[in-house]
C-alpha cells in the first residue's frame, strides 16, 4: 500500500500530522493565498489606464470585469506554483479556486459584476461551513491552513476552528451588507483594505488561545520542569 502511495501521491495536500506532509515557506504561503486579491484590487482602480494602454481588454468590459479576469489569471498561477513546489493541491485555496472560476466565468460571459460582488459571500460562506462541519464530523480542517505556522494539540485545533469558522460566516455577511448598500468604490476598498485588517486583527485576538495549545510551548516547559 505503501508502496502504491509512493509511485501515486496523493493530489489533495496530506493531513498535517503526516510526517509526509510538505509545507510552503509560511511568507510564500501568505504571499501566494493573498496576491490574487491585491492583483484584484490594484487591477480595478487602474482599470481606465490599463484600458488606455491596451485598448484590447476593453473587450473584457468594465474595469471591475477586467479585474475579474486577472483575478482568475493569478488564482491559477498561485495554485500552479503551489503545485510545482508540493505535487498537491492546497485544500481551502482549491475550494476558494472553484467559486472563483465559477463566478468568474457568470460574470465575463453574462457582463454583470453582481458575480464579482457576491464571490467573497459565496467563499466565506463556504469556507465556514467546511470548518464547522468538518468539527461536526471530528476534523479539525483548520490544520491544513496554519499548520506550518502552529503545531497545537487537538483541544486547540478545535477551539481554533471553531472561531475561524465563525468568523468567515461573519465576513461573509458584511461583504453582503457592503456591497448591497454602498458605493463599489467603497466596497472595493473595504474588500481588500477591511478585509485584511480585521483578519489580522482577529488572528492576533487568538494568539492567547494559540500559546496555551501550542505544542512547542508544552514541550519547553516540560524540559524546563525536567531541569
Amino acid at each position: 500500500m505503501r508502496q502504491k502511495e509512493v509511485m501515486n501521491p496523493p493530489i489533495l495536500e496530506r493531513d498535517p500530522s503526516d510526517p509526509r506532509r510538505k509545507a510552503l515557506n509560511p511568507g510564500l504561503k501568505v504571499l501566494l493565498e493573498l496576491g490574487p486579491g491585491l492583483v484584484f484590487f490594484f487591477t480595478t482602480i487602474r482599470g481606465a489606464w490599463l484600458t488606455e494602454k491596451f485598448p484590447i481588454l476593453t473587450h473584457i468590459g468594465e474595469p471591475i470585469l477586467i479585474a475579474t479576469a486577472f483575478f482568475m489569471v493569478a488564482t491559477a498561477l498561485s495554485l500552479a506554483v503551489s503545485w510545482i513546489l508540493t505535487r498537491s493541491w492546497p485544500i481551502m485555496p482549491l475550494v476558494s479556486a472553484v467559486v472563483v472560476f465559477v463566478f468568474g466565468a457568470l460574470a465575463l460571459y453574462l457582463q454583470d459584476k453582481t458575480f464579482a460582488f457576491m464571490k467573497p459571500t459565496i467563499i466565506n460562506t463556504l469556507f465556514g461551513a467546511t470548518l464547522l462541519g468538518g468539527l461536526a464530523f471530528g476534523r479539525s480542517l483548520l490544520g491544513y491552513v496554519f499548520d506550518s505556522a502552529f503545531q497545537l494539540d487537538a483541544e486547540g485545533w478545535r477551539k481554533l476552528t471553531f472561531r475561524w469558522g465563525l468568523f468567515f460566516l461573519v465576513l461573509a455577511v458584511m461583504n453582503e451588507v457592503m456591497w448591497r448598500n454602498f458605493s463599489e468604490a467603497t466596497w472595493l476598498y473595504y474588500k481588500v483594505w477591511g478585509t485584511i485588517p480585521l483578519t489580522l486583527a482577529f488572528t492576533i485576538s487568538q494568539m492567547p488561545l494559540i500559546l496555551r495549545h501550542s505544542l512547542e510551548e508544552k514541550t519547553a516547559k516540560e524540559e524546563q520542569a525536567g531541569k
